[in-house]
């Protein structure tokens, strides 16, 4: 644990909180000493030691509070009993409070609610009073920008709650109360659905910036081969319920995906309906906003468990190319390596955390350095493919609300032919209300894309036999020079005379 000298109170204040300690011991002794001398003037004995004693606990008791300080993190790593803290007390607002913050963003329902700085909530359990207050402070942070080649200081916000209560019921208070808080936060999580979408806040800070995750897409809206899908969540089932396997066999508690294939064939709608199945909040880590490997560890130790990591397009966030084919470089401008992401997802750094899935996305998986496909690193790798005729079946009923047509069937042949995107059936299939023209715009459409491909194949058949034409013309051209010079030879040694 290290402390920063530039929060460390003064001498100054260090004596002035001393003494005014000791002045308010001082004046509870005299007034206790007092109030003796005085009652046992005119009062019986029995009754002045009743007396005192009361006296004495309800003085005493001023000196008896502890005070326990959940800070948000704790170095690199998230505060679970902090963000459980900021869940529950959002539900213990009562009119006693005087400052409130108060957000909604566009398209939320519920407004969300929380104390602001200074303000407190008082709570009781098992009969014990308790008093949350929320603190924070600021801190100026200086680092150098390897853009512009500066330094240059950032505002830190260094948030914290106080909780008080009398120090005897310390036990009951850490074994009962805040596991208490933390299972209540979950609970709210459940009943509301609040998942969150985390993306880079203050690198410097190490902190993610927030919204609410609001995104419908589900396992049974989504566009897939059903037996795909059933393989995707019954994996998912599994890997939740296997805490004590992972930690049997010695494995960190994580799994990794590669979603691969074509744009537009809902990659990112598959990790939105991953996390809504599991109730995962997602942190989207963008690789070209992260400066170096401690960035990208300190980032990666900050997220919460029960959550998807996404990296997208891995093969075009930064320079990670394939080091087999000769076109990977580090050079002495190359601040987040390989070797460091390779580190994050399976080295020492990916156990600081459970229960944690690592989602990668890519156009062009040949693109990918082999070293991150191994299994450990990108577990399962899930091929995201035009759209099929099941999958169009889906799209149908989710769009149009249509189980059966006589026209289904002519576009599930014609994608038996052609490729095409689920982004492009929806397109055609949100262009028209009525069911009839819907569907007839979709074939039209992959008609076009039938004809277009015929036309190329076609262009590629005549630029092939042009080709040879020209090699065949060259190849006749040689031959007709070389039989040309053997008659020239032939004649020049009969002008000769060869005898």
């Amino acid at each position: 644990m290290f402390f920063s000298v530039s929060n460390m109170p003064s001498m100054t204040s260090i004596l002035s909180a001393y003494t005014s300690v000791a002045a308010l011991l001082m004046l509870v002794r005299t007034v206790l000493n007092e109030l003796q001398t005085m009652t046992g003037k005119f009062l019986p004995q029995k009754i002045r030691e009743n007396l005192v004693s009361v006296l004495g606990e309800l003085f005493g008791s001023l000196c008896s509070q502890m005070t326990i300080l959940i800070n948000e993190y704790n170095g690199l790593s998230v505060n679970e009993i902090y963000q459980a803290s900021e869940t529950y007390l959002s539900s213990r607002i009562t009119p006693s409070i005087n400052e409130l913050k108060v957000f909604k963003a566009q398209r939320e329902k519920n407004i969300s609610v929380t104390i602001n700085k200074g303000e407190k909530v008082f709570d009781i359990f098992e009969g014990i009073q308790l008093v949350w207050e929320f603190v924070s402070t600021e801190t100026q942070k200086s680092h150098f920008d390897y853009d512009n080649y500066s330094h240059t200081s950032e505002t830190t916000e260094n948030r914290s709650f106080r909780l008080t209560f009398n120090k005897r019921y310390k036990e009951v208070v850490l074994r009962a109360y805040l596991p208490y808080v933390v299972e209540r936060s979950k609970a709210f999580k459940e009943e509301n659905k609040v998942l969150k979408l985390h993306s880079l806040g203050s690198l410097n800070g190490g902190l993610w910036g927030s919204i609410n995750l609001d995104h419908p897409s589900t396992f049974e809206t989504m566009a897939l081969d059903p037996e795909l899908k059933k393989e995707l969540m019954d994996d998912l089932d599994r890997f939740v319920r296997r805490r004590d396997f992972y930690r049997r066999v010695g494995k960190a508690w994580k799994r990794g995906y590669l979603l691969y294939g074509p744009p537009g064939t809902g990659k990112s709608s598959l990790i939105a309906a991953m996390a809504n199945y599991l109730k995962f909040d997602i942190y989207d880590l963008e690789l070209k906003g992260i400066r170096s490997n401690a960035d990208l560890r300190k980032l990666v130790v900050s997220t919460a468990n029960r959550s998807i990591l996404v990296i997208e397009d891995i093969d075009c966030s930064i320079e990670l190319q394939n080091r087999q084919n000769g076109s990977y470089k580090e050079n002495e401008f190359t601040f987040l390596t390989l070797s460091g992401l390779l580190n994050f997802i399976d080295g020492l750094w990916s156990s600081c955390g459970d229960e944690r899935i690592i989602v990668f996305t890519t156009n062009y998986k040949e693109r990918i350095d082999p070293a991150l496909l191994r299994p450990g690193r990108m577990d399962k790798h899930i091929h995201m493919s035009y759209c099929t005729p099941s999958g169009f079946k889906i799209l149908a009923s989710n769009y149009l609300g249509l189980k059966s047509h006589p026209f289904l069937t002519h576009i599930e042949e014609l994608m038996k032919e052609v490729e095409v995107t689920p982004a492009e059936v929806a397109e055609e299939l949100m262009k028209h209300e009525n069911v009839d023209i819907a569907l007839k715009g979709v074939a039209a459409f992959i008609e076009r894309k039938k004809l277009m491909k015929c036309n190329d194949t076609n262009a590629d058949k005549r630029k092939d036999i042009d080709e040879e034409e020209e090699e065949s013309e060259e190849f006749r051209g040689k031959c007709d020079g070389k039989v040309g010079k053997n008659k020239r030879k032939t004649a020049k040694k009969g002008k000769g005379g060869w005898s």
